[in-house]
């Protein structure tokens, strides 16, 4: 689960990292600069000259080509902001983190039946060894060889442990 969850992540970086660097390629730049430009008007007549100011406003286009890899900034606002690819990474990693827990889930260990032939390969290796089957259930058993005791099991995921039961943990006849 602790990789599936890192692989995730590692998804997730890589989705922000993608946004990031969509933002490189061709922009379209426009800017506008109001100029002001003063003109004086002098003519020959018994007049004084005059001066008019007048206001000129300049639009220009210019096509800007970045090279791949490299990053510009921009004032333009309908660009998306890191920030939100980088939250936009991090729900589709919990997305697919909850889709993972949620497929793994329910599949809690080995059937009844492979238990059960675990726990007997278990006890007859044991008696093998000496050891005699004091009782047994479907996921334990107990064990005595001479004065020893110990209990011998199967975990739900198929683990064997063995460990030994102290003089007081066994009833005496």
């Amino acid at each position: 689960m602790a990789k599936l969850a890192g692989l995730a992540a590692l998804f997730a970086a890589g989705l922000a990292l993608a946004g990031v660097l969509a933002a490189s390629g061709v922009a379209d730049v426009t800017t506008t600069e109001t100029l002001p430009v003063t003109t004086t008007v002098s003519e020959t007549t018994t007049a004084p000259a005059t001066t008019v100011a007048t206001t000129v406003e300049q639009t220009t286009t210019e096509k800007v080509t970045t090279p791949a890899g490299t990053t510009t900034s921009s004032g333009s606002e309908s660009k998306t902001p890191t920030w939100v690819w980088v939250v936009l990474g991090v729900l589709a990693a919990a997305v697919i983190g909850l889709v993972v827990a949620l497929a793994t889930r329910g599949h809690g260990g080995i059937p009844p039946e492979e238990r059960r032939r675990r726990l007997d390969a278990a006890v007859s290796t044991w008696a093998a060894q000496g050891w005699a089957v004091v009782s047994q259930t479907a996921g334990a058993a107990t064990m005595r060889h001479g004065s020893e005791l110990m209990v011998v099991s199967v975990d739900a995921n198929g683990q064997v442990d063995t460990r030994p039961l102290a003089g007081g943990d066994w009833p005496q006849p």
